[in-house]
């Protein structure tokens, strides 16, 4: 059902940030928190935010940073694939060996309207719709079939 003059009811709700910068985890998180998404956790390392995936916490996208300072994101990002949850990698170096594992990729450094934007994207394309609007340094993995 559409809504008029109000705003799309969003897929993608709960979101994992896998980030160890720590300026940006708080920054995506605060900002993320904002714009009316529910943030389940900020992790630093692979193991924890693996062990959350495997918890059973509903997540609908993984926020992930690839170079991580005790491993690498893609590996949590392959947990989150193989369980269904949408990934977003938000890096400096986006790795296109690993563009099966994920709906896309921000590179950073990015502003914030781009990390909404580029979630929105993702959101449409789940939702079955083409994106109205790519951001800026936003590279979508996986389109509308």
């Amino acid at each position: 059902m559409a809504i008029l003059f109000g705003k799309k009811e969003r897929r993608l709700v709960r979101v994992l940030i896998v980030e160890d910068e720590p300026l940006v985890a708080f920054d995506n998180e605060r900002f993320l928190t904002e714009e009316g998404f529910h943030v389940v956790a900020t992790i630093d390392r692979v193991d924890h935010a693996v062990a959350k995936i495997l918890d059973g916490t509903p997540i609908d996208l993984v926020l992930a940073d690839v170079n991580l300072a005790d491993g690498s994101g893609i590996d949590v990002a392959q947990v989150a694939f193989d369980r269904g949850i949408a990934v977003l990698f938000v890096t400096g170096d986006c790795p296109g060996h690993a563009r099966a594992l994920a709906n896309g990729c921000l590179a950073k450094p990015y502003f914030q309207r781009d990390l909404l934007g580029a979630i929105n994207a993702i959101d449409s394309v789940l939702s079955g719709v083409s994106p109205k609007r790519m951001p800026g340094g936003f590279t979508l993995f996986k389109d509308v079939a």
